[in-house]
């Protein structure tokens, strides 16, 4: 209940949460709550620097964007297909890492985490720069590191998809049907055209 005000109060507040799970059994209810609820989400891999070095993971993300926009032009048609596959192939690794905070523009109000003790860089890097941490945790986790603590089973699948729907719906009931973070920021980016060169020319080496 505790943790439920709390995320109803900071998103009417105008903040947003960062869902993160990102062991097998929480990818797919991390995904589906967030995206319901239209917030962000890591369920892949937490990439190190996401939050403390997010000037580097949101040019990432630009250069993943632009790739996007090439691919939607056609203008992948005038590249080698060798060169073409390449792009692909990292396009797709940008995506499954990053698809999930492709629109969040800064930090986020609070992160809900599935599994803390799976998660410790996430977690590190939210207690150094300040943000709540809302959590499912088990008996390995460390309690002391989050905010709000939700106690539970975070292995087990049912019950990672009912808190993190439990906690979308707090997101829901402060939104009351606004348009969600997620969307609203998308739509406040205007969709800058490259010219193909200098995309192609770009040093873009995967993110580690």
């Amino acid at each position: 209940e505790e943790a439920y005000a709390f995320v109803v109060d900071l998103v009417k507040s105008g903040k947003s949460i960062l869902f993160v799970g990102t062991k097998r059994q929480a990818q797919d209810a991390i995904k589906e709550e967030a995206e319901r609820c239209g917030q962000f989400y890591v369920n892949s891999r937490w990439l190190g620097g996401t939050l403390t070095n997010f000037k580097t993971i949101r040019s990432r993300i630009d250069y993943l964007e632009k790739l996007e926009r090439m691919e939607a032009s056609g203008e992948f048609e005038l590249l080698p297909k060798k060169e073409v596959l390449g792009l692909k192939k990292e396009m797709d690794k940008l995506q499954e890492n990053l698809g999930g905070i492709k629109s969040m523009r800064g930090m986020p109000g609070a992160l809900f985490i599935v599994d803390p003790h799976n998660e410790d860089i996430a977690v590190a890097e939210a207690r150094k720069l300040h943000i709540p941490i809302i959590a499912i945790t088990d008996t390995n986790c460390d309690p002391d590191l989050i905010d709000y603590v939700i106690p539970g089973n975070d292995d087990a699948i049912r019950a990672i998809k009912l808190i993190s729907s439990v906690i979308a719906n707090a997101v829901i009931e402060a939104n009351q049907g606004e348009t969600p973070v997620m969307e609203q920021a998308a739509a406040e980016v205007p969709a800058e055209p490259k010219d193909i060169e200098e995309v192609v020319a770009a040093e873009a080496p995967a993110a580690e």
